[in-house]
């Protein structure tokens, strides 16, 4: 199979994966082993930016390389940092020749069996929520159209968990909504349960519920649902006492 024939059918594969309820992390992993298979590098990872936009690792062709990322996340300096912060690639060739950019990264790569590192942003215009960063045993500098490549590669999987992310937060965002709609519906049928048994008006009513449920600390939906199904715990507010 030609080099060009193997490339289609990673890039089927990356777009057969991104369907509805995908597994992000077994994505990533994919995209991690088919860098290491395909380019012109030993290994690859991937960091990306959680909820509090703290750098995380979430994928890594091999053992070594897990080690190496989150070595350099804990001393918070590395390539793959600087690509992240800049949005910009990060490419250094030979570490041992340029030890005093990155010191405690480059003897750590050293360590693992790492000299060369190329990192490429995950980013799509302003936005950018990780890196893809790839590593060579042997100093070397990718070509132009090796790199255009891996940069396609961040590309199609920075859109995959863009979609992603987009389609879970309208997921929490339409559990919200009608968790609050639930809300309104329990909290009007308490008010009309309220108005009729105690003579007051639906904004009499609303007023005694939340007085209530301030004055006995407790949640207003609480209190509404607990006057619905008849709840002793609020019979004082269903039938206050009367004055004496």
């Amino acid at each position: 199979m030609s080099a060009e024939e193997r490339l289609s059918r990673v890039f089927v594969e990356l777009a057969d994966t991104l369907v509805a309820d995908f597994d992000v992390i077994d994505f990533l992993h994919t995209l991690t082993e088919r860098c290491a298979e395909l380019l012109e590098v030993d290994a690859a990872g991937i960091l990306l930016t959680d909820q509090r936009d703290h750098l995380q690792l979430v994928a890594a062709s091999t053992l070594q390389v897990e080690q190496l990322e989150l070595f350099q996340l804990q001393s918070e300096r590395g390539p793959c940092l600087d690509c992240f912060t800049t949005g910009e690639p990060v490419a250094c060739p030979d570490l041992r020749a340029a030890p005093q950019r990155w010191p405690e990264f480059a003897a750590a790569a050293a360590e693992t069996g790492f000299v060369a590192v190329h990192a490429l942003p995950m980013r799509l215009r302003e936005r950018v929520i990780g890196a893809l960063n790839l590593f060579s045993a042997r100093p070397d500098g990718l070509n132009p159209a090796t790199t255009a490549l891996c940069q396609a590669f961040a590309d199609v999987a920075t859109i995959g968990i863009l979609a992603e992310r987009s389609t879970r937060e309208q997921q929490v965002l339409s559990q919200q909504l009608q968790s609050a709609l639930n809300t309104r519906i329990i909290i009007e049928q308490a008010k009309g349960l309220l108005a009729e048994r105690r003579g007051l008006s639906m904004d009499e009513s609303f007023t005694a519920l939340r007085g209530y449920a301030r004055s006995h600390n407790r949640k207003l939906t609480e209190v509404a649902l607990a006057l619905i199904e008849g709840d002793e715990t609020v019979a004082d507010l269903a039938h206050p006492p009367q004055p004496s």
